[in-house]
Parts: C-alpha cells; sequence; structure tokens
C-alpha cells in the first residue's frame, strides 16, 4: 500500500502529440456548472466544467485511471506513513501567467478544507498541508491515510496570488447564495482558459496554447462552447440540426433516434452513480406530512417504501432499459460493493400494507417529495412514478421538481423530509459513500446525511476504514458497516444509471464512467 509510487513524465511523453485539428465543439447537457469557485461545490457537472479549466494533483483519464496533473509523482514518506509527498510539475503556468508552486497547493488545499467548501469532507483526515519547497508538497494527515491521492481527483489548484488580488482567499457560501469573484471568473492551469461565461446561458472556452500538456494530449479542440439545454427535446433538436455537436447524457427516448440519424452517432457505458431517495428519519416531526409525528422514524414504514418502489418498472417503463435495479447505493465500481448487497427486493405490495398497517399508518400520510428536473437522467419521470407507486400503499406524495441550484441549495439547509440523490465514488472506494451519506452529520463529516441518521458504530468504522492500511482488516470494516445500515433502510436504492453521449460521428470520444469528460483527449477524425 505504502510502496513508493513514481509517475514518470515520459509515460505522458509517450501520448500522440497535438495535432494540427483546431476546430470548435459545442457541447451541451441539461444542466450548467453550479459555480466556476472550486471548492464550493461537489457535485457533478460542476466539477466537469472545471476539469476544463482548472487542474488537480492526480486526476482520472477516461478510463477511470489515476493519472498524474499538477504532481508528477506521490507516495508515502518513508520515514513517517502519516506524511504523504507530492512533487509539483515544474514550469507550469496559471492562465493569467502566475507561476505554479508548492505555495498554490498548499493554499487550495487549505481553502478546500474551509467550513463554506463542500470538499472539505474529503480532506478531513489531514493535519497540515506544508510546503518543504518551491515544488514539494507535505500533506500530513491525523492517521496514516491510504486513499489521500483518491481523494483529489476533483480537488482543484488555484492561484494564491489571483485569490488575494480577488478578495477569495474563502470558498464560495453557495447555500447562503453568496456572489464572488471566483463564482463567474477563473485562473487555472488547465487546457482551456475562460473567455466569457453567462451562467446557465453559455460558457466560452478557449485552447490554452500554454498547458503544460499540449504535446501529450491530442488538443485539438480550439474553441469550447458550452450550452446547457433544460429540455430534452431542445437539446436532442439542437444535435439534429447541427446546433450542437456533442449531447452528454442523451435521453433515454431519443437513444436509438439518434444511432440511427446520419452523421451522428451514440457511445454507451456505464456510470459510477447510483440514483436513490433519501428520507428525514431523525426529526421528531415532518415538515411537509399531514401527521403529527414522523412516519419514516418508524424501520416499518421505510421497509413498505422499500416494498413498493419497483425498480424493475421503472427501468422498464421510465429507463427504456438504460439502467440497473439496485438494492444498494453503492456503485459497482466501488471497494466494498457486492452482488448480495446490490440484490434488488421484489416489489410486494401485500406486504408493503401490513407493514404500514402494523407501523399504524393503515390510513396513510401525505408528504412531499423533492426531486430535481435536469440533473439526473429522467430525474423527474422517475419521481413520478414513485409519486403512483406509493399511492398504491395508502402515502399521498406531493411532488415538487425542480431546477438542481434550487433543490440542491435547499437540500443543503435541510428543508426536505424525502428527496431524490444520485452518488458518484470517484475516490472508488465505499468510505466515501459512509463519510457523507452515512456518518453523523457534524462539521467534519456526513455533509450530505440529511436523514438525521446517526450510529456510534457507523461512525466508529467510517473513521478507521479511512486510516487502515491493512486491506483485509479494512474491507471487514466495510462490509460490517454495510451490514448495519442495509438493515435500516435509510436511503431506497432505484438503480445503477447508464450513459449515452451522442456526437457527431466525426468525433472520436468515448464515455468516462465518472460522467466527465476530458476534452483534451478528444480527437475528430480525418
Amino acid at each position: 500500500m505504502f510502496k513508493k509510487t513514481v509517475i514518470a513524465s515520459a509515460v505522458m511523453m509517450a501520448m500522440l502529440a497535438t495535432s494540427a485539428h483546431a476546430e470548435t465543439l459545442r457541447w451541451t447537457r441539461s444542466a450548467d456548472g453550479l459555480t466556476l469557485d472550486p471548492h464550493s461545490q461537489n457535485e457533478g457537472p460542476t466539477h466537469a466544467l472545471n476539469h476544463q479549466i482548472f487542474d488537480t494533483l492526480v486526476y482520472q483519464d477516461m478510463d477511470v485511471e489515476y493519472q498524474p496533473g499538477l504532481a508528477t509523482e506521490w507516495y508515502v514518506h518513508e520515514d513517517d506513513p502519516k506524511v504523504w509527498v507530492f512533487k509539483i510539475r515544474e514550469g507550469v503556468t496559471f492562465h493569467e501567467g502566475q507561476a505554479l508552486t508548492a505555495d498554490d497547493v498548499v493554499f487550495s488545499l487549505n481553502r478546500a478544507r474551509h467550513e463554506h467548501a463542500d470538499m472539505r469532507g474529503l480532506l478531513t483526515s489531514i493535519a497540515e498541508v506544508r510546503a518543504e519547497d518551491d515544488f514539494t508538497v507535505h500533506v500530513e494527515t491525523h492517521e496514516p491515510n491510504p486513499l489521500l491521492p483518491n481523494n483529489l481527483t476533483n480537488l482543484f489548484i488555484m492561484s494564491r496570488a489571483w485569490a488575494e488580488e480577488h478578495d477569495v482567499e474563502e470558498p464560495q457560501n453557495f447555500a447562503a447564495g453568496e456572489e464572488t469573484h471566483a463564482v463567474r471568473n477563473a485562473n487555472g492551469t488547465g487546457p482551456f482558459r475562460v473567455v466569457s461565461r453567462e451562467p446557465d446561458v453559455r460558457t466560452v472556452l478557449e485552447r490554452n496554447d500554454d498547458y503544460w500538456g499540449i504535446d501529450h494530449y491530442p488538443m485539438e479542440i480550439s474553441e469550447l462552447i458550452y450550452t446547457p439545454i433544460e429540455s430534452a427535446a431542445t437539446r436532442v433538436a439542437a444535435l439534429l440540426s447541427g446546433e450542437v455537436d456533442l449531447l452528454q447524457e442523451t435521453p433515454v427516448q431519443d437513444i436509438e433516434r439518434l444511432a440511427n440519424a446520419e452523421g451522428l452517432r451514440n457511445e454507451q457505458g456505464a456510470e459510477n452513480r447510483t440514483i436513490f431517495l433519501g428520507m428525514d428519519v431523525g426529526s421528531a416531526e415532518l415538515r411537509s406530512a399531514d401527521t403529527d409525528d414522523n412516519p419514516f422514524a418508524d424501520r416499518r414504514v421505510r421497509e413498505a417504501i422499500d416494498l413498493a418502489v419497483d425498480q424493475t418498472t421503472i427501468q422498464r417503463a421510465v429507463m427504456r432499459g438504460n439502467s440497473e435495479p439496485a438494492g444498494v447505493i453503492a456503485p459497482p465500481f466501488v471497494n466494498g460493493y457486492s452482488e448480495e448487497l446490490d440484490e434488488v427486493v421484489p416489489a410486494d405490495l401485500e406486504r408493503a400494507n401490513e407493514l404500514m398497517a402494523d407501523a399504524g399508518y393503515g390510513d396513510g400520510f401525505r408528504v412531499t417529495l423533492n426531486c430535481p428536473n435536469d440533473r439526473y437522467v429522467n430525474d423527474e419521470q422517475i419521481c413520478q412514478a414513485v409519486v403512483s407507486m406509493l399511492a398504491r400503499i395508502g402515502i399521498t406524495v406531493d411532488l415538487v421538481a425542480q431546477t438542481r441550484s434550487v433543490h440542491f441549495a435547499e437540500l443543503a439547509r435541510e428543508e426536505y423530509d424525502f428527496y431524490m440523490l444520485g452518488w458518484g465514488v470517484p475516490t472508488m472506494d465505499s468510505e466515501y459513500i459512509f463519510n457523507y451519506l452515512y456518518h453523523t452529520k457534524d462539521e467534519d463529516r456526513g455533509s450530505w446525511n440529511f436523514t438525521g441518521y446517526s450510529d456510534e458504530r457507523v461512525d466508529e468504522l467510517t473513521v478507521d476504514m479511512a486510516s487502515e492500511t491493512d486491506t483485509e482488516s479494512r474491507n471487514a470494516m466495510i462490509a460490517e458497516a454495510w451490514e448495519i445500515v442495509a438493515d435500516e433502510i435509510l436511503y431506497i436504492p432505484i438503480h445503477h444509471q447508464m450513459l449515452t453521449w451522442s456526437m457527431r460521428d466525426d468525433i472520436d470520444f468515448k464515455v468516462q464512467s465518472e460522467n466527465t469528460p476530458h476534452f483534451k483527449y478528444l480527437r475528430f477524425k480525418d
């Protein structure tokens, strides 16, 4: 685990050099990034946009393999297992000309540990970050942390000087609606620089010809125009008419149509993401229910909901086969996942109604379900199906489907009783799921645990699995934690999401399971 890992720059130099191509690529998906502040939000579309502008120390390529970014090598210090050493790439400049040094890395990691940074949950093991020299950073953790590099794949590096100049030393307080210079402006070291930014309308990026990787990656796109389009029909029409060149997250109802359209093709693959429903199980009374107590606090009600939600029907009728029904909120990519955990419980309305009656809710109750309508594939349609399914066991659901910026801001303020969430796991390890979704919500962990769930043993296991270096012992901790929470039924798994990207047929670009297109890899066919 602690064997020195050296990623030589020669590996990168072996990649194909920049082509003579210099083309504009017009890219669309259903939703914009929430902010350009690189540490404010730990959210997929936000990371996907920021990966074009900023670099990380370590990143996952189009095959989801870990690759050197602004760090050329990383390893555990030979004299101290609690210290990771990162060697910083020399000769790198930010878009506005500032030279990258270890000081910028120290600043960025500490900025991402701020209370307003949604990225801080990935960095709770860190005790101190320090620059040993201009191009060496030591990250000291409270206990040995074998997963630290895995936690840095979406941790973007900013210029300290730029942040100080624009008074953005602290990350944006997204939940409070704060507006700062970093929300609409950016100065990264990445393959593209920002030309203009109109949130939810259009972002124009141009190739960074001073990029440190200009000779290592294809870098065939000279201009990248990102136009989020909420309406599925409008997105598809834009691709068919030639207004856009690449459509990320193709609507399932249009996959076959686009596969057969002249001049277009699809790329498909499994996404490292599971879609599920969360419930407030901890409050004494729900905000939206017509009861004076909390039905979700009763495990029998949660089991009844689980039995009423028919994942197989959702796969067939809503997703048209383009999903994999899930029995656990861990995607198959993740360490700790097992087929046994992922076994889907068949829908059983008779048993579900018995459980409702046993719990004292034989006449049902009313509650609000909050869903995004522009974040996940067919998110609103999935929630509509859930509404119908729960009506069969007496639960009247008022559906509120809103744009993701509103949905996630209100969720962060803990305003929801019942909600949809999708979760990807960039670290490829169950610790990430327990850290964010099951650990008791406090200043360090559980930042996305809006269920109110708290279990002392799960908390203990979550902390311990982050520092245990013995693989067998660590996997036993993970298995025990899954066994505990599976019995609680805190979340209702829906499915593991599948991805389809549709594009011009002269584009050579495959689906990445993190749903993060690294456009520096894209090629145009001759």
